[in-house]
Formats: C-alpha cells, structure tokens, sequence
C-alpha cells in the first residue's frame, strides 16, 4: 500500500473519531451548563476551546462566551478548522481520495454524513443535543459498516488504528479538563469507601461518564455511588471499557504488528510497535493509587506526551515517503 494512502484511510478514521469526541466534550460542557448549581460556569464553558486549541479563534469572532455561540463555533462552523462539520468534511475528503481501498456502505455512509452537515449548517439546529446525538449515529454507522463490510486487510487495520490512537487522546484530554473543574480535586488519595461527592460533583462526575458511554460499565464493575477515585481508575486502567486508555492502548499494540512496515521502514516500524508496547504495559501494570500520588493532572499529561510520541513514530514508519 502507498504511504500516502495509509495516511488518508488513517486520517479518515481519526478525523471521524475526531468529530464524535468533539460532540462527546461538547455534551458534557452542555450538561454541565446547565446545572443549577454550577460553578464557574464561564471555565466549563471554555474547556473545549482550551482543549482544542481555537480560544483565541474564537474571542477574535465573538466579544463573550455563550453556549449559543460556543455550540455554533464548535459544531457547524466550517470556518473553525477544528468544528465538528469540518471534521467530517476533511474525513469525507480523504474517503473520496480512497475510495477504490473502502467499500460501497462506507463510502455511502461517510458522504450520506457530509451532505446532511452540509444541510445543518445552513439551517442550524434547534436543540443542541439532537446535533450531539446525530453526529454519534453517523459515526456508529460508519464503524459498522467498516467492521462489518471491510477485507481484514491493511486498510482495516490503518483504519482502527486511526480509531484508537484518536480515541485514547480524546479520552485523556477529556479526563483532565473535567476532573479539573470537579470539587474536591480527584489529586488526593481518597480511601474508596470516602463520603459521597456533592451533588454538583455526583452530576459532573455522571456527566463525564455518560459522555463516554462508561455509564452503565461503572455501576456494572462497582455497584455504588460515583467516586472521583473509581471514575478515574475506570477511565485510565479498566481493560473491558471501550473508551478507556488501557483499551485505546491494548489495540493500537494488536494493530501494530499486523501492518508490514515499507521497504527501508522496518526501524521505524519497529519503534512504533516499541512504542506502543510501553505505553500499553504501563496500563496494564498500572495502579490508580501510583496514578494519584503523582497527580492525576501530571499523570495525563505525561500520557498525552507519550501518545504524540507514539503518533510521530507511526507517521514516521508508515506515511512518510523513504
């Protein structure tokens, strides 16, 4: 396979993926905002656009901060590099330049999207969380028809691939900015059996898991009240929650190997899947408590280094030409 194909199927999944985590983040903001008992309501609004890099962006465009002009800016705008609706067009974009490598109900269900988000940002939509949910539908639909249509060959695995290295990114981004706007900070050694979170905590803490669909896999794994300290170990160490880091990782360490590295590329490949390997068994034997001695904030950060490293090794072992 051509490097610069493997980019496209790679970039195509990550900017699809990019697109639902961008919703997910967007969601909780929503939920959050509207709590009755909400503090700093002006922080939690801004976290996306922290997260994403457009802050300044968007005070150039926009004189305050309103969920209106927030949900607008961050969904519909195609100006906004990092909107939703771009998302999706710069994912439509590198289908369309591989089509030949996906199939029929993929490329149906990735231009189907881009033509509908076309229809919505001319419009615009009423209710916020029609929008949020829509986009998940889409990109559900898409995964499916991947999963149940695509040859297990090495477009498939670019594809997951792409997948993953986007999803534990989003996951950790997502951690760390809403863990750091929940009072009492999670960067203490609570014992498990500690008081109940208050309750804008209780309602920010299932704000986070709902967005990421962990919800149901948190009461399923501890039966209890939300805790700081389990949300975090669910959403860092649990191997079985699909939108934890350890899941992120364990798959991006199986998907690896099964991609032959180009010709003059075995090094590099060879670093990728090195790469990948430290970064899973560091999940794997990992401990929450070692995770919040060192600081939950520090920790991820740390994490988001060792993930940029590790989509530099990639980029270096499989799309640059040699």
């Amino acid at each position: 396979m051509l490097s610069r194909t493997a980019a496209q199927l790679y970039w195509m999944s990550r900017y699809l993926e990019r697109a639902e985590n961008l919703v997910r983040m967007l969601d909780v903001t929503h939920s959050l905002s509207l709590l009755p008992q909400s503090r700093g309501a002006a922080t939690e609004l801004a976290a996306p656009l922290a997260v994403t890099g457009t802050l300044e962006a968007y005070q150039a465009r926009h004189p305050g901060l309103s969920a209106e002009q927030l949900f607008r800016f961050m969904g519909l705008d195609l100006d906004n590099p990092a909107s939703v609706l771009s998302c999706i067009r710069q994912a439509r974009e590198n289908a369309h330049a591989v089509r030949g490598q996906i199939t029929a109900e993929m490329w149906e269900a990735i231009n189907t999207s881009w033509l509908e988000a076309r229809g919505l940002a001319r419009k615009g939509f009423a209710e916020p969380s029609s929008f949020f949910d829509w986009v998940k539908e889409r990109s559900h639909l898409f995964r499916g028809a991947t999963y149940g249509t695509l040859q297990r060959n090495d477009a498939y695995c670019f594809i997951r691939l792409g997948t993953f290295v986007e999803r534990a990114d989003n996951t950790a981004r997502l951690l760390d900015v809403k863990s750091q706007l929940i009072a009492p900070a999670v960067d203490t050694l609570a014992p498990v059996d500690a008081p109940s979170e208050s309750a804008p905590d209780f309602y920010a803490w299932n704000a986070l898991l709902r967005s990421l669909s962990a919800f149901e896999a948190y009461h399923a794994a501890y039966r209890d009240s939300l805790n700081g300290r389990r949300v975090t170990e669910l959403l860092i160490l649990r191997p079985d929650v699909p939108r934890s880091l350890r899941a992120c990782c364990d798959e991006i360490r199986s998907i690896l190997p099964q991609i032959e590295a180009r010709g003059g590329a075995e090094d590099a490949g060879r670093t990728a899947k090195q790469s990948a390997g430290r970064l899973a068994l560091r999940l794997e034997y990992g401990a929450v408590d070692e995770i919040l001695e060192q600081g939950l904030h520090p920790w991820l950060t740390g994490f988001l280094e060792d993930s940029a490293r590790l989509s530099l090794d990639i980029q270096q072992a499989y799309f640059e030409a040699q």
